[in-house]
């Protein structure tokens, strides 16, 4: 077992050509990829691995993602047989995590372009595998949500997928929770979700929303209404089921039997009420997501 793999160490400079620089440690010899001005015999401080073709190389910048310091690192291939392709920032080298380490079902399984929060390490056959960070690793530092976010949009990336719910984790720090009531289908490992905050835990976990507001499925008769009635005076307007459907469609461009349809929906979502005068606003739904 070679211990001076994905380490810090100091080797020693032993050849040099014009296109090539090598190092030496414990017998072993690296192939240096970093342009850097040595000679023979000088020494060098860097960081040892191997690169995608198993041979030893040397790079004398160390690496932010390396054994013990954790951080995002790209997925750049998936393989069903074996796991994920990692960009860590290693030249010639991306480092998998293993299916042993991803979600039971591969539909959860991060897609290229997604994130994973990772760290690296080395088993006893000399290979370097990516791991993912444990909740704790999150809970750490996190920034902890405030009552006034309510009704904020985030976007964050997913790190935890439980049975209970998604966690995501926000470009601020915070830290969001989808309860699966909260979602159309569950998100992926690694996926960049939006969401709207709709609570706030006891710890500072943000309860959040990955359904679109109400009024933000409301086909375009019913908002278009909506918003007459919400500048109306007395957000109010004499129109109704009764109306002559020359008025209607004058007034607003539209059939009777898409008014009765748009009004519909907007009294099933509680919104607005009509008589034999008129239609008219009971809620504001802006002021129901506040």
């Amino acid at each position: 077992m070679n211990t001076n793999l994905a380490a810090e160490l100091t080797a020693i400079v032993t050849d040099k050509n014009d296109k090539q620089l090598f190092v030496q440690k414990n017998g072993l010899t690296y192939k240096v990829l970093s342009e850097v001005d040595a000679e023979i015999g000088d020494v060098l401080n860097g960081f040892a691995y191997t690169d995608k073709n198993d041979q030893l190389v040397f790079i004398t910048d160390i690496p932010d993602i390396r054994p013990n310091h954790y951080g995002w690192g790209e997925v750049v291939k998936v393989n069903h047989r074996l796991g994920v392709f990692v960009d860590v920032n290693w030249p010639d080298k991306d480092i998998v995590l293993s299916m042993d380490d991803l979600p039971a079902e591969g539909r959860l399984w991060p897609k290229e372009g997604n994130k994973v929060f990772v760290t690296i390490s080395v088993d006893k056959k000399d290979r370097i595998w990516a791991k993912p960070a444990d909740e704790e690793q999150f809970f750490q530092d996190f920034v902890e949500g405030t009552k006034d976010m309510h009704n904020s949009d985030f976007t964050g990336v997913t790190f935890s997928l439980k049975k209970s719910g998604t966690y995501a984790l926000t470009e601020d720090k915070h830290i969001l929770f989808i309860h699966p009531s909260e979602r159309e289908k569950e998100p992926r490992l690694g996926e960049t979700i939006s969401a709207r905050v709709i609570g706030l835990r006891e710890d500072g976990v943000l309860y959040a929303s990955m359904k679109p507001r109400a009024h933000e499925v409301m086909e375009e008769d019913s908002l278009m209404l909506l918003e007459v009635l919400k500048r109306s005076e007395n957000h109010k307007i004499p129109y109704h089921n009764k109306t002559n459907p020359e008025d209607i469609k004058l007034q607003f461009g539209i059939s009777k039997g898409q008014f009765k349809r748009a009004v519909g929906r907007l009294m099933k979502q509680g919104w607005v009420s009509q008589d034999e005068t008129g239609t008219f606003l009971i809620k504001n739904p802006e002021d129901e997501e506040k």
